[in-house]
């Protein structure tokens, strides 16, 4: 306990010892707490993707899931060679559209989904996606995979899974002259929160399994 301060630089009394607390948290384990606590709490100020490597990170380390972000195809055009020993690139270019951001396997089921965050407090602009992206998730539907996207409401802190027949929906709406975004509240109905911990930092399997299979 003695690596806890109060802000003012003191340290807290302890009222009980460790062998009077039988029914209570002894005190390695409160300090354990606290410092879980104080990791998940710097996790605050990370972006949805880093959130989501993270997780799958975690994911492919317990063997819950094989998940990764999907590497994107670059075109390399110039290089320099300032030496035998290394090389410096100069121009390059993406060699073609990407699908979606993530993909992987859990439980034998194929997952296909995008990240998204916003600070719109009231929708999720379409222009977050392209055209590619939403033809590949439809694409993923008929084959009877799973697709949706994982979208963060920052102002909310609420970060959600949105099944991506929503979000095509949306699109072609939009495509003949319907809105060009969806609404906060629509997600709120219609999507899925996601609980955020320590490990994993957004638990979305835990929703997947819950209202997939």
């Amino acid at each position: 306990m003695r690596n806890i301060r109060y802000p003012n630089g003191k340290f807290p009394a302890l009222q009980h010892s460790d062998a009077e607390l039988p029914n209570r948290m002894r005190a390695e384990d409160f300090l354990t707490l606290i410092q879980d606590k104080q990791t998940s709490a710097a996790g605050r100020g990370m972006s949805l993707e880093e959130d989501v490597n993270e997780s799958n990170a975690y994911y492919v380390a317990h063997e819950i899931a094989s998940v990764h972000k999907k590497p994107t195809p670059v075109q390399i055009v110039k290089v320099d060679y300032p030496s035998r020993s290394s090389a410096v690139i100069r121009e390059a270019y993406f060699r073609q559209p990407s699908t979606t951001d993530y993909n992987g396997v859990f439980e034998g089921r194929y997952l296909d989904f995008e990240a998204k965050e916003t600070r719109n407090k009231t929708s999720l602009p379409l222009n977050n996606f392209h055209a590619h992206q939403i033809n590949h998730m439809r694409l993923v539907l008929k084959q009877k995979g799973i697709a949706f996207a994982i979208i963060r409401f920052i102002l909310h802190d609420e970060t959600y899974v949105l099944d991506a027949a929503h979000i095509i929906r949306f699109w072609e709406e939009a495509a003949c002259g319907g809105r060009k975004s969806i609404p906060y509240s629509y997600i709120q109905k219609h999507g899925y929160l996601i609980p955020e911990g320590f490990r994993p930092r957004l638990d979305y399997l835990s929703v997947i399994k819950r209202h997939y299979f």
